[in-house]
């Protein structure tokens, strides 16, 4: 996704990526541009099925455009180890399988520091009980691909669908 002038990128996977954008956008709402959910980390483009056959090396992420001005990265960040588990390698609740990974996809040199360094401060708080393991990489040389249409606001659409995330701390 190409971004406008004064709007940047956010990418975060943390589990199953309907909760994930719910939680976004309760959140951030007015703030954000936009909030896709879809598919990165792997090599060609791929459909649901494909990823979860955890042989795509694809993770389900929300990819967030916004502008700094109105919502800092940094909060993002915060907010993304706030709702979800980030010591749970691999799964998310009931969900299992790589695509389900904690990773964060960085789209600058500053944006990789400032989630290294919420990472470490959020380790160090004791607020998480385990060790971190959400992956932060660069977005270099990656494509986001824009999951199906049905799963766009999927919990918004469907309100007793199912949603393991909620808030840690």
């Amino acid at each position: 996704m190409a971004t406008k002038a004064g709007t940047e990128l956010a990418t975060f996977g943390a589990g199953c990526f309907w909760g994930t954008e719910k939680f976004f956008r309760k959140q951030f709402g007015a703030n954000l541009i936009s909030a896709l959910v879809g598919y990165m980390g792997g090599a060609s483009n791929a459909t649901y099925q494909d990823v979860c056959t955890g042989t795509t090396n694809h993770a389900e992420v929300l990819q967030l455009s916004y502008e700094p001005n109105k919502v800092a990265y940094a909060d993002l960040v915060r907010f993304f180890f706030r709702m979800h588990d980030p010591t749970s390698l691999n799964r998310q609740g009931n969900d299992r399988g790589t695509q389900y990974r904690s990773v964060i996809f960085t789209h600058t040199n500053e944006q990789q520091k400032i989630a290294e360094q919420i990472r470490d401060e959020v380790q160090a708080s004791g607020k998480v009980k385990g060790q971190i393991v959400t992956q932060i990489q660069s977005a270099t040389g990656l494509q986001f691909f824009t999951g199906e249409p049905y799963h766009q606001r999927y919990l918004e659409n469907n309100p007793d669908g199912y949603c393991n995330h909620r808030l840690y701390f």
